[in-house]
């Protein structure tokens, strides 16, 4: 295959996010496995690094990386979907920079500084912000996300402004904007603790199940009419259908978390009803891929970006969709609220639709970033074999964390006489944690084999596998 040029030189400067993101996932998940295993063995790596700082540092290290791939995406995707250059490359260089030390320091400070005196040094006391799951960062990590996100969106508005616009551009806008507004809530942290709750949720709710979606329609919708052919009007359509109910179920679905914090009880049937609904949109997006893949006009070189786009549109209607309707509804949800079930959707939901989104992305643009249409024959069937190892490797997480849960529920919350004390409970769950820990060491195993994909050449016998051949294995 000859070699290739950008067709827009500025969208080299996601090469950076993307290595960025990745290297970091990689640390995102060692941290999960250190935390598996605490789980079994109570006090390993006590006192260096305890529980609650590895559960913060896997969670933190989880949002940085998947927000840099969004960005990294973003700068590949804006320039050629507005047909123009990046309106400042050295602006989107300089940012990731500072976002990649500013994670850095974060996760240094909470490694090696007690969390109470990280909180003392960074000014907590003026503005308190810190404490909150997945929101402990330090005010000023707060404040540089808010500087690095401004400019961010700043850059990629001021490229579509003056360029085409599209609907996928348009979406993906919508989301970015959104996920940056959701987040200043981050900075409200009242007395009262039920307000505190709803403005937490503001944050992490309306990211994950409201403007993040925009983010992975648009992106898996720009992979789709890449790699398949299919006329943008055809994917505009199914775009704006998908994006429509992941909002309005999405918005109104913040209410499955509402139920038992002390709001009215006319949130139980608004959450569970909306909640209910929420799968709809991740469906629609499952059938929005395989549409897509039937309709497609080309064989692109590039399949194996195709089966990352089509695997997360299964795996996001499985994790979001399925594993979330499990326990959304308010009867059941009031026996499995913060169980392993929690766990085990929270995991596939992420894997599903967000980590597999932002692969799908890399797949398909690191080939262009690096000079050609697409990886060698070799080259893709290493990355398609990482996607089903890792693929089942979270499957096998998830089983076990739901086993765990159904346990943990049976044991623990529904008796209303003789229910199991907590560690008792957790002592019966410990098959389910070996399990979980398997699927774990494979997911590794997997994104390593993934990695590894980038440093395969092309065979002897055949520098390239004909685009037929390889779409077989999709």
């Amino acid at each position: 295959m000859k070699p290739i040029t950008l067709k827009y030189k500025s969208q080299a400067v996601a090469k950076l996010y993307f290595i960025g993101a990745l290297a970091l996932f990689v640390g995102q998940i060692v941290f999960g496995l250190t935390l598996g295993l605490q789980y079994l063995i109570g006090d390993l790596m006590f006192p260096i690094i305890p529980f609650n700082i590895a559960r913060m540092v896997h969670t933190n290290l989880l949002i940085v990386w998947l927000l840099m791939g969004f960005m990294g995406s973003a700068y590949f995707l804006v320039p050629e979907e507005a047909e123009t250059e990046l309106y400042s490359p050295l602006l989107a260089k300089i940012l990731f920079w500072i976002f990649l030390a500013a994670g850095a320091l974060t996760i240094l400070g909470y490694l090696l500084v007690p969390y109470a005196t990280l909180a003392e040094m960074t000014g907590n006391n003026l503005l308190a912000t810190m404490g909150r799951e997945f929101l402990e960062q330090p005010l000023p990590t707060k404040l540089g996300i808010v500087i690095v996100a401004l400019a961010f969106l700043f850059n990629i508005s001021m490229t579509v402004l003056k360029g085409r616009k599209t609907a996928i551009t348009l979406v993906l806008l919508m989301g970015l904007w959104g996920l940056a507004l959701m987040f200043l809530f981050s900075f409200v942290n009242p007395d009262n603790l039920v307000r505190d709750k709803m403005y937490w949720w503001f944050v992490v709710h309306l990211w994950v199940e409201g403007t993040w979606e925009l983010i992975l329609g648009a992106l898996l919708a720009f992979v789709l009419i890449k790699t398949t052919g299919v006329d943008r009007e055809v994917i505009d359509k199914w775009l704006y259908l998908i994006i429509t109910m992941a909002l309005v179920t999405g918005i109104l679905g913040t209410g499955h978390h509402f139920f038992f914090i002390g709001l009215p009880g006319y949130w139980q049937w608004v959450g569970s009803i909306f909640s209910a609904l929420e799968p709809i949109p991740f469906f629609m997006m499952t059938l929005f891929a395989f549409n897509m893949v039937q309709r497609r006009r080309r064989e692109h070189p590039n399949q194996a970006a195709l089966l990352w786009a089509v695997g997360c549109a299964v795996m996001g209607f499985l994790g979001a969709g399925l594993w979330g309707f499990i326990h959304t509804l308010s009867p059941v949800n009031f026996y499995t609220h913060g169980s392993q079930i929690t766990a085990a959707h929270g995991h596939l939901a992420f894997y599903g639709a967000y980590v597999l989104v932002v692969i799908a992305m890399i797949s398909y643009a690191m080939p262009l970033l690096r000079g050609r249409e697409a990886n060698s024959r070799r080259a893709q069937s290493v990355e398609m074999w990482s996607f089903w190892i890792m693929t089942i490797g979270m499957g096998v997480m998830v089983l076990a964390l739901t086993g765990a849960g159904i346990l943990q529920v049976w044991l623990q919350r529904m008796p209303s006489e003789g229910a199991m004390g907590f560690m008792a409970t957790q002592d019966q769950l410990r098959f389910f944690y070996w399990l979980r820990m398997s699927g774990g060491v494979g997911f590794l195993i997997g994104l390593l084999t993934y990695l590894s994909s980038f440093f395969v050449g092309a065979g002897t016998a055949e520098e390239e596998m004909p685009a037929a051949a390889l779409s077989q294995a999709v």
